[in-house]
């Protein structure tokens, strides 16, 4: 990068766990309470940003330029730009990517980006069929047309709900379930329902003794309209066992598949930010940053194998800036399905893999566990599809900078084929 990007500061809201229908928060109040939170500590006034992008796959239909929306409720004020960006899993991750290009191009100096979701208020739809019966009643006349119109409605065969989030995570070039394209990770290298249930447990497990250590201190409350405050990630689990996975049946193979809910990531609600600033901007503020974004990389693959993302994306990344797995003091890697984090290591070890897939002499290597999502990840925290590349992304920079580590890399699969990977460093 011809300039330096640094990341001044960060914050997101907990992340909720859908329950039974819509949770307490639209996805434009997560990204707004977030975003006033983290404002509000800054040394300059939200009007002072040149812009605000924000990332988000699934906005409800009263959220349109959700970005701009969010901006506005913020305070920025009408003169400063506010726009969405939308990557499927990685909508977080480039919306920071966008605020890059556009400080490095010198457009901007100071930008707020971030991604948020609302899964939870994922749409019910109509079926095509109970659309048209609607539009063929709206196109009649007299009462008697209307009364053989209606006649003819068969409500179990027309009002059945076509469920949007199922939708949303199907791909529509192969046909099929993310959770299904996990399901091909699992076959391809041979990973086992217990290594997918450990890998949960262990997941869990980290985010409990992350949140005793005090180490998700990006966490800001959110207050919902009752006025009930949410501070902590609420699908952890502090009763996960191997015992309490094993009772889950497969999911999206039923058959013959061992992806569970359970060693799945949850389908969640909130928002992630970066601050990020020139090095024009730190001096005008007088800014402190976390650290710097040192470089970014997008890839693809075959969508039915998308879990791999993050390996065709870090590789490159890692092989551009003259580094192996291990130079990397600390990773986070988006756990969308515990099969799929196990399948970029096996991936990485794999001799035939690498040489194939990533034109390598043969096999990259593998990180150490300890140096691999060291709180846990989407599988106990969770995945709000949006938010979870700029979270990776901040919680990332306090893992380096508590540890008094270097280098990291924060990296994501994403729906469609497509992976993506950022190298940070810390600047302790």
């Amino acid at each position: 990068m011809s300039k330096t990007i640094y990341v001044v500061d960060g914050a997101r809201t907990p992340f909720l766990k859908a329950q039974k229908g819509p949770g307490p928060f639209a996805a434009s109040d997560l990204a707004t309470q977030a975003g006033r939170a983290l404002l509000l500590r800054q040394p300059f006034e939200p009007g002072d940003l040149d812009e605000v992008i924000l990332g988000c796959a699934a906005p409800s239909p009263d959220e349109t330029n959700i970005g701009r929306m969010v901006a506005l409720r913020m305070g920025c004020g009408k003169k400063v730009p506010g726009w969405t960006v939308m990557r499927n899993c990685a909508s977080g991750m480039q919306a920071i990517d966008s605020a890059i290009a556009n400080i490095q191009s010198g457009r901007s100096e100071l930008v707020l980006a971030g991604g948020v979701d609302a899964l939870s208020r994922a749409p019910l739809l109509y079926s095509d069929a109970m659309v048209r019966w609607f539009a063929g009643m709206m196109s009649l006349r007299t009462a008697g047309e209307k009364v053989r119109h209606f006649l003819k409605l068969r409500p179990a065969a027309l009002l059945t709900p076509v469920i949007g989030l199922m939708k949303g995570l199907t791909d529509p070039v192969v046909g099929l379930l993310m959770g299904q394209t996990a399901e091909n990770l699992a076959w391809r290298f041979g990973i086992s329902r217990q290594q997918m249930d450990e890998f949960a447990v262990r997941s869990h497990l980290r985010a409990l003794a992350g949140r005793e250590a005090g180490h998700f201190g990006e966490i800001v409350p959110v207050v919902d309209a009752q006025g009930k405050v949410y501070a902590e990630d609420d699908g952890v689990r502090a009763d996960a066992s191997m015992a309490g996975m094993a009772k889950l049946k497969p999911f999206f193979d039923k058959k013959y598949g061992n992806i569970t809910a359970a060693n799945s990531s949850q389908i969640t609600d909130g928002a992630a930010w970066v601050l990020l600033a020139s090095e024009e901007a730190v001096r005008k503020w007088n800014l402190k940053p976390l650290g710097r974004i040192v470089d970014s990389q997008w890839s693809g693959l075959e969508p039915e194998q998308m879990g791999l993302g993050p390996v065709h994306a870090s590789t490159p990344i890692l092989q551009r800036n003259g580094l192996s797995l291990a130079d990397v003091d600390y990773w986070e890697l988006n756990e969308a399905f515990a099969a799929q984090v196990i399948g970029c290591q096996a991936a990485w070890k794999d001799d035939a893999y690498c040489r194939e897939q990533l034109g390598l002499e043969g096999a990259f290597g593998s990180i150490a566990d300890d140096r691999l999502n060291v709180d846990g990840g989407a599988v106990s925290i969770g995945h709000p599809v949006g938010a979870s590349g700029a979270r990776i992304v901040l919680h990332l920079l306090q893992v380096l900078r508590r540890n008094k580590a270097k280098r990291g890399v924060a990296t994501i699969c994403i729906g469609g084929g497509l992976g993506g990977a950022m190298l940070v460093e810390s600047l302790n």
